[in-house]
């Protein structure tokens, strides 16, 4: 009688613009599952042309192709945790939203990305309208610094729909923003210290309840590309190992250090974190 197969690693589903640099984007969410024990599936929404020192263009790719590639795998394989990165575009939005709303019992977590959406003022715009309305109110977990919390919420200081365009209104404070998105459906929010300044880089997680936690890191030298989409990524691993949400963020936020300490600058750009700190040697270990 054959031997039984060993039980598998948890699965998650990966829905995220493709980064060549393994930076950030699809790549890096491979890498930071695979690190972290799992086995990813990977479904890419848009092609970021890109290098580390910056983004030239993002092409999304044909919600029907993609979508159509989402939904037979899931159809194969079960899965533990979806995790979001860069849609591409309004379209993309809303087939991704369909895609999830299938599942609405699977932990999904968000790393919006917004700094690298499309070019156009008016796509990026209406793209972060269908996230905030098609996207948010299934989120388990969104991962976000302040600006994007700000933007996510409308409270950057731009005119609201009330408003006439341009005419500037007060800037919201982060915490509202984020009573804002928890508002809409969002379970937690992870408002990272990404940004600010200081010796410690200051993360919060925060539910419907106020602040879950909070937990202090050395702020490393940097910068460094693909920062956030490794901590979501690990976040929605850790959710996939069966932690709840709390214990999960604890989880990322140690991977990421770690990933972040041990990060290498193969380019121009910024350095890019090793998801693979444990397994590559480094100087002064012993041999």
């Amino acid at each position: 009688m054959p031997a039984p197969l060993p039980e598998f690693p948890p699965v998650v589903l990966c829905l995220a613009a493709g980064d060549a640099t393994g930076g950030g984007g699809l790549q890096s969410d491979l890498l930071t599952l695979g690190s972290m024990g799992c086995h990813p599936l990977g479904v890419m929404t848009a092609v970021s042309v890109r290098d580390t020192r910056g983004i030239d263009d993002l092409l999304p790719i044909e919600p029907d192709a993609f979508a159509l590639q989402a939904r037979v795998v899931l159809e194969d394989i079960p899965v533990q945790a979806f995790k979001l990165g860069m849609c591409g575009g309004v379209e993309n939005v809303a087939a991704v939203a369909e895609i999830l709303s299938d599942y609405p019992d699977i932990p999904l977590v968000l790393e919006p990305a917004l700094a690298y959406g499309p070019a156009d003022e008016g796509e990026a715009e209406d793209m972060l309208a269908a996230l905030v309305e098609l996207i948010l109110p299934q989120v388990t977990l969104l991962v976000a610094s302040r600006d994007e919390v700000l933007r996510l919420a409308g409270g950057d200081g731009e005119a609201d729909e009330d408003g006439e365009p341009g005419e500037p209104v007060p800037p919201l404070d982060p915490d509202e923003a984020v009573a804002r998105l928890l508002a809409l459906g969002t379970e937690y929010v992870l408002l990272t210290g990404a940004g600010q300044h200081g010796p410690q880089v200051v993360n919060r997680l925060i539910g419907a309840d106020g602040v879950v936690r909070t937990d202090a890191w050395e702020r490393l030298p940097g910068p460094f590309l693909g920062a956030g989409a490794t901590l979501s990524a690990a976040a929605a691993a850790a959710l996939a190992h069966g932690m709840n949400v709390p214990e999960a963020v604890r989880e990322a936020q140690e991977f990421t250090w770690q990933a972040l300490a041990a990060a290498f600058r193969p380019g121009m750009g910024p350095a890019i974190p090793d998801r693979f700190f444990w397994a590559r040697p480094r100087a002064g270990d012993a041999d």
